[in-house]
């Protein structure tokens, strides 16, 4: 429900471009291959050894499969709602906290596009000195010239857009399976065996679990691609299923790779390697053509993924505008269905970010745990919302309540999100408040453009939280309680 006056109302937009199942799959894939599935053999190594990462990947599968069933699910019983995450939000705990989930996941998005040049910056940095690990001078200027590239060709429109990431989809799955297969030829037996039990990690085996929580989160954002692009299918029953086969399809691989690394160098050397540590485990075995075969792909890799990222991310301001909860100027498209005023604002605040990782002593990592903090929220409520509608009767769910197993399967999706946001810590929490509270400034510019009162009771309450947190976060910033 919108309150927004006809008089004065955003300007219409073209008709959405159409979709089909297979180009909202590799939206999907296109979304979740990226800078992550590069770096896993080391995050994994830091943490663990390959008892920790079975049962990381079997809790980080069979979650994110339940958050995938829920959004299939959601797709199918409220055909009404576009942009899945946000829109999820909003209809099952208010517009207050669906700006939130809006804000959050496109803050997400923006972080987690500064992961991609970093990325790119220090594998080239390899062999240029001078970028060294994505975050000196020249490699934010370079970084900074690539994104605004990318921000002049998304412009033209989102049918160009997608077909150039339906082939750089396909193109960027090969060099992780030739990883994989290689690394199954070369694969070692004895160190395998000796990566077992991870016995010189300090703390339990739940510990070193969840320290690898963060970076499956990352590695899976994009799960909800095709719910977000759901105004642009053809047929909205397609958007379940490229869901759950984009997801599917990619659990498989990203296992894969952490799993085959472990046979191919003791797990100490591969927590020691630079990033992209996946070509410093192919180089081991196959020498150093390896490495330059598998930096090569990351860089397609990770521009096909920046593309997809910043077209999603961008979407969901558009949505959020035109249902009232964004700012109206943020609701305008261009003659080719482009959203180019919240293609600025992604833009910009994705290069605002790419600045602030030169003063982080991390910041691949830094971008990349934050990332997957922010995204928690929207992830959350979109499974909460689930749990709602499957718990009560809704005369806006298609077909009814949903069904009892549907209803188990939210349950279990809000439960491992919930244990996510845990795993994340209290100084990622902190830093994600630091982004929320002063993005309400967007809330009130709407609520004014609309005549209504800024904030009711229950929105209050969680403005002062978001306040709060944002406050105490500062402060354990400046006092070092907390750092970048």
């Amino acid at each position: 429900m919108t309150h927004a006056a006809t008089t004065d109302a955003a300007p219409e937009s073209p008709p959405p471009a159409k979709l089909t199942l297979f180009t909202l799959t590799t939206m999907v894939v296109g979304s979740m291959v990226g800078a992550g599935v590069f770096s896993l053999p080391r995050r994994f190594a830091e943490e663990t050894g390959v008892a920790g990462a079975l049962i990381a990947w079997a809790i980080a599968g069979a979650g994110m499969l339940t958050l995938a069933f829920v959004f299939q699910s959601l797709a199918v019983r409220r055909p009404d709602l576009d942009a899945g995450v946000y829109a999820y939000a909003k209809a099952g705990f208010g517009e207050y906290l669906g700006f939130f989930s809006a804000f959050g996941y496109w803050a997400s998005a923006c972080v987690g596009n500064v992961t991609y040049w970093v990325l790119i910056m220090s594998t080239v940095g390899a062999v240029w000195p001078a970028l060294g690990d994505g975050d000196t001078a020249l490699a934010i200027v370079l970084s900074s010239a690539g994104l605004w590239a990318f921000f002049f060709m998304i412009r033209r429109g989102v049918k160009e857009a997608a077909a150039i990431n339906r082939i750089v989809t396909v193109a960027k799955i090969v060099p992780i399976l030739v990883f994989v297969v290689l690394a199954l030829f070369y694969f070692d037996a004895g160190v395998f065996a000796d990566n077992w039990g991870g016995a010189d990690y300090a703390g339990s085996l739940f510990s070193q679990v969840r320290g690898t929580m963060l970076a499956t989160v990352f590695v899976f954002l994009g799960i909800e691609g095709a719910s977000v692009y759901s105004r642009h299918a053809k047929k909205r029953s397609d958007v379940g299923r490229a869901t759950l086969l984009g997801f599917l399809s990619v659990f498989a691989i990203f296992a894969s790779v952490v799993i085959v690394s472990y046979g191919i160098m003791p797990m100490e050397r591969i927590a020691e390697l630079r990033q992209p540590s996946m070509a410093g485990v192919l180089e081991d075995a196959v020498g150093t053509w390896g490495k330059v075969f598998i930096s090569v792909g990351l860089i397609v890799s990770v521009l096909g993924a920046y593309l997809a990222w910043t077209l999603m991310s961008a979407e969901v301001l558009f949505v959020a505008a035109k249902d009232d909860d964004m700012p109206r100027f943020l609701g305008r498209a261009n003659h080719a269905d482009v959203p180019v005023p919240a293609l600025v604002m992604t833009t910009v605040l994705t290069q605002i970010v790419l600045v602030v990782t030169a003063f982080s002593d991390d910041a691949f990592n830094f971008a990349l745990d934050l990332t997957s903090a922010l995204s928690l929220i929207p992830y959350l409520l979109a499974a909460g919302f689930a749990v709602r509608i499957g718990a009560r009767t809704d005369p806006l769910t298609a077909g009814g309540r949903t069904s009892r197993g549907e209803l188990t399967v939210a349950v279990l999706a809000t439960l491992y999100t919930s244990f996510l946001v845990y795993a994340a810590g209290l100084r990622f929490v902190l830093m994600s408040f630091i982004l929320y509270a002063p993005a309400t400034v967007l809330f009130v510019m709407a609520r004014r453009e609309q005549g209504r009162t800024l904030f009711s009771p229950r929105e209050a309450v969680v403005l002062a939280v978001s306040v709060a947190g944002a406050v105490v976060g500062v402060v354990a910033l400046a006092a070092g309680w907390i750092g970048l």
